[in-house]
């Protein structure tokens, strides 16, 4: 009860602060109002017993993201703003209305975090018919790969994990550029 409670207002500070964010004119506050938005997802995750995903989303998402915001900021002008918020961009806000709606009547459908009646876990916790167990079980004999990890990353999700390789690299470049620096040679 007090776990469900816990969560359902961490989910609502996510929601609010993530419309705050769209919200706010002045870039700053957007910026601060992200990085809390970052630190509630993290916070979640853990909640959601993922801790590898909030320790990234905290690092990243709380942390550099954050970090490299403000730095752009301060490197770049900032103009005066009159009015606190953002118009509301109408249409906008009815395809997301739209998006809500469908995921609000899916969601009675999950399985709660940790009920034994989800599909991913079996007797006492241990795994059953999951994607977990076919790589446990076949990750040599697909790829020839000592480490599972690796094979994953790398095989079955190479796509995936090039994809993020992209985004980090041109992530790079756009922080060399707005902070002026020429470091190609």
């Amino acid at each position: 009860m007090i776990g469900t409670a816990v969560a359902y207002t961490l989910a609502i500070f996510i929601v609010l602060a993530a419309v705050a964010t769209a919200l706010f004119r002045d870039v700053l506050s957007a910026i601060v109002v992200f990085g809390a938005y970052s630190l509630g997802m993290a916070i979640l995750y853990t909640f959601l017993l993922a801790p590898d995903v909030a320790m990234t989303e905290a690092a990243i998402g709380a942390g550099v993201t954050t970090i490299l915001l403000l730095l752009t900021i301060a490197r770049t002008t900032r103009p005066s703003t009159d009015r606190l918020f953002e118009r509301v961009n109408v249409p906008a806000v009815i395809a997301v209305g739209a998006f809500v709606l469908v995921l609000g009547t899916l969601l009675p459908d999950m399985y709660a975090v940790g009920t034994e009646s989800a599909p991913v876990w079996g007797e006492q916790g241990v795994l059953t018919e999951t994607p977990s167990l076919y790589y446990i079980e076949n990750t040599f004999g697909d790829t020839g790969a000592q480490n599972a990890v690796s094979a994953v990353l790398a095989s079955y999700r190479g796509f995936d994990t090039f994809g993020e390789a992209v985004v980090v690299f041109a992530a790079a470049i756009a922080v060399l550029l707005v902070l002026k620096r020429e470091v190609f040679t």
